[in-house]
């Protein structure tokens, strides 16, 4: 699991509301309360949260697998991954905008400038941003930033052969093509003074190669 493949599972939401407005009727509650909820008792910034690592099949790195709707009951469960700068996507930000040091919104990040940071978040709106009624993305300043935790993503990974395969291909792609125009006269001498024999062009010389042209040069 990638912090991108969360990332992207949060922006196929984007646009996603209440319905109706003001209910906290959504399919994430839905789905997080096995059944249709409405009310002020279900705000769902973070069960939107919850959703998506669900929907990637990473739900321990929510809350250990668990549940939990309470932005302060799931930071201070990820404690000992707290983040407080040099945020990256991927991450989990707890944000509070009437000036206090509680979690009161949360939404995942996707970009960081040092200065505002962008996310996704669920249950935020231009006229409430902790609790709007949609998926949005938002960018916000960093003031507003009272934690953030960092889950443990496994990155995409390649093994030796897989590498080693795909410089193959990538090298046989390049001795495929032929040489610049630019390049064509300077070649067509060189061949006919038998210093190369013109092949692979645009491929890469190794210090054998180099040497015997360097040789053939000489005679």
């Amino acid at each position: 699991m990638t912090a991108e493949e969360i990332l992207s599972i949060a922006r196929a939401q984007i646009g996603i509301k209440e319905d109706p407005p003001s209910s906290n009727d959504v399919k994430f509650n839905t789905a997080y309360y096995d059944r249709e909820v409405s009310g002020p008792g279900y705000a769902w910034c973070a069960v939107f949260v919850w959703w998506c690592f669900r929907e990637a099949g990473a739900s321990q790195l929510y809350y250990g697998g668990k549940k939990t709707a309470y932005c302060p009951t799931l930071e201070a469960f990820h404690k000992a991954q707290a983040v407080t700068g040099g945020y990256q996507p991927g991450d989990v930000i707890f944000f509070n905008f009437n000036g206090k040091k509680n979690a009161q919104h949360v939404g995942i990040c996707e970009s960081w400038d040092g200065e505002k940071i962008t996310t996704i978040d669920g249950n935020t709106g231009t006229g409430n941003e902790a609790n709007g009624g949609a998926v949005l993305r938002r960018r916000r300043d960093k003031s507003f930033i009272v934690g953030a935790y960092r889950p443990v993503y496994q990155e995409d990974t390649m093994t030796q052969a897989e590498f080693d395969q795909k410089m193959d291909d990538y090298l046989s792609r390049v001795a495929s093509q032929p040489a610049s125009a630019w390049a064509q006269e300077f070649l067509a001498q060189a061949q006919k003074e038998g210093i190369t024999d013109g092949t692979r062009p645009q491929s890469f010389a190794t210090r054998e190669e180099v040497a015997t042209m360097l040789l053939n040069l000489r005679k």
